[in-house]
């Protein structure tokens, strides 16, 4: 674990056990978490400005991923946020209609752990650059 604290990554999901895999998987590598359930607080907590980085799934009840993509689009405050969305879907559109909304990091489920801290690090070292879809 290094000496300084790592960034602070806001964790969104609505199944609370694959949130609680992340946040618990983020904390043992040094990063400081926070958690959101729905869109609805993942923006509020975007909002707060206390996140460096969101890892964020698609499909939630209530305000879904892709309203936060929207959001964040029409709001210049919070594109300074890099992005990193897991999805279900596998098709060449979705990959396609995820990369047009600005995210850094596209992470396609079922994910493996070291994707999620690879895929993580390579945003917050380039958070404009535009990553690959991680199988």
């Amino acid at each position: 674990m290094d000496l300084f604290p790592k960034h602070c990554v806001l964790v969104v999901d609505d199944d609370p056990s694959i949130r609680r895999l992340l946040v618990v998987t983020l904390r043992r590598q040094g990063y400081q978490t926070l958690e959101a359930c729905n869109g609805r607080e993942a923006l509020a907590a975007m909002r707060a400005g206390s996140p460096d980085i969101v890892i964020m799934d698609l499909v939630m009840p209530e305000v879904s991923g892709w309203d936060v993509l929207r959001e964040r689009a029409a709001d210049r405050s919070l594109l300074r946020i890099p992005m990193i969305v897991v999805t279900a879907s596998n098709t060449h559109k979705a990959r396609v209609d995820v990369l047009e909304k600005q995210v850094c990091g596209v992470i396609a489920k079922p994910f493996d752990l070291d994707t999620v801290l690879t895929t993580l690090r390579d945003c917050l070292e380039n958070p404009s650059v535009l990553a690959p879809v991680a199988a």
